[in-house]
């Protein structure tokens, strides 16, 4: 799912660069584009994981997590289908809301089996007392604001079918609504995986549980301020809450032990905290936006650099480190393809997110010479991870013998 919404991306910025801004482009072409990324490949990333952790109850076993799957794609098949080529859109835009919050219900309900912890005594935990660690409470704030943004996405499907002109969202509403994509659901999300991955990966202290969970407070305080429309306010409290995030989590900090890096590029720790710096700059870009934003090109980078620089920066450093082993393989294809797959990207983004505000807003008009080269670099950067991937899965060597 990470190609269609890259290359639809990709196609929206060389028109944006053809009219030098956004007139003549439709804004359900930007929107699917953002559907198909956030939804269609960190969203299939999330319920993959989440059915891979969960403990194997009745629930998860079996077909449910496959009916899952075929909602899920289906209904980010239709939105592509209603949102880029208008095909039947009234019918199929809110069709594929009704299939995305199906898929949902049926991922809460199975995460919802788990049983209660045991005492090492074998005695179950009371109901009620048992204790959520910080990291899953990060990540289950994200869920929450995934259910919750997949629920406004039906009802708004459902009101354009009925009313609207086109399947694109009203400019305002989206506005407030990307608040909730971007710092509701793929900063908690990144935050709640880190705590849990990144004190083992990097070899650091645990966490700071206690800053994570403020970080995580002063983030819905944002978010909640940022859909409402008090984009200044929101925009110093997700700062605050980004750069409390990192520090809870010590990606910055002295390592006590080498990084676990085998298998994989030795580079992997760099990018790590590569991508946590770029959600620090997507935060501070944003109260920039929120001061003196004019055609959305201010906008359009402090998004960028969070949802590419950060979200995709971090599932291309982090995914190549465990999805192998997720599927029992030994190590990487390509140990240099990984550098080279994050060294594409980290240049693309870096020259978007600095090319355009400058473009967008008119500050120098050799910019939109060179936000193309951006988005080549960043799609050339997915190209070269899906075929790590694949590439890995076919030829890798497993680690247990009967698994080939």
């Amino acid at each position: 799912m990470v190609l269609p919404g890259t290359i639809l991306g990709f196609t929206n910025l060389l028109l944006i660069t053809a009219h030098h801004g956004l007139n003549g482009l439709s804004p359900a072409w930007i929107q699917a584009h953002g559907h198909s990324q956030v939804f269609g490949w960190i969203g299939s990333f999330v319920l993959g994981i989440g059915f891979y952790s969960q403990p194997q109850t009745r629930a998860n076993r079996g077909r449910l997590p496959m009916v899952c799957w075929g909602l899920w794609i289906t209904g980010l098949a239709l939105h592509w289908l209603a949102g880029a080529y208008l095909w039947q859109w009234r019918v199929t835009l809110p069709l594929s809301g009704v299939l995305e919050l199906g898929a949902i219900l049926l991922f809460l309900y199975a995460a919802s089996q788990h049983k209660q912890p045991e005492r090492a005594g074998g005695k179950a935990i009371g109901k009620g007392k048992a204790r959520i660690e910080p990291w899953m409470q990060t990540v289950l704030v994200s869920n929450a604001a995934l259910f919750l943004a997949i629920a406004i996405n039906f009802a708004t499907e459902i009101w354009l079918a009925l009313e609207g002109a086109t399947p694109a969202l009203p400019h305002d509403f989206d506005q407030r609504y990307l608040v909730l994509l971007g710092w509701g659901f793929l900063a908690p999300l990144v935050w709640g995986f880190s705590a849990r991955w990144l004190p083992i990966f990097l070899g650091v202290k645990p966490v700071r549980s206690r800053m994570l969970q403020w970080a995580v407070v002063l983030n819905l305080l944002g978010v909640a301020l940022g859909m409402t429309g008090l984009a200044l306010p929101a925009g110093s409290l997700l700062a605050a809450a980004s750069g409390l995030a990192a520090f809870a989590i010590r990606i910055f900090s002295i390592p006590e032990r080498p990084a676990k890096i085998i298998g994989i590029h030795p580079s992997f720790p760099v990018f790590l905290r590569i991508a946590y710096a770029w959600s620090i700059v997507a935060s501070f870009v944003g109260i920039w936006a929120a001061a003196a934003d004019n055609y959305g090109g201010i906008w359009g980078g402090s998004r960028h650099a969070l949802t590419v620089g950060f979200a995709a920066m971090m599932v291309m450093t982090v995914g190549p480190r465990i999805l192998p082993h997720f599927a029992g393989v030994r190590a990487l294809w390509s140990r240099g393809l990984m550098f080279a797959t994050l060294a594409l990207l980290l240049a693309g983004c870096t020259l978007r997110v600095r090319m355009e505000p400058l473009a967008y807003e008119g500050i120098a008009h050799f910019a939109w010479k060179l936000l193309p080269i951006s988005g080549c670099l960043e799609l050339g950067a997915v190209l070269l991870f899906a075929l790590q991937l694949t590439m890995t899965f076919a030829r890798g060597q497993s680690i247990f013998p009967e698994v080939t």
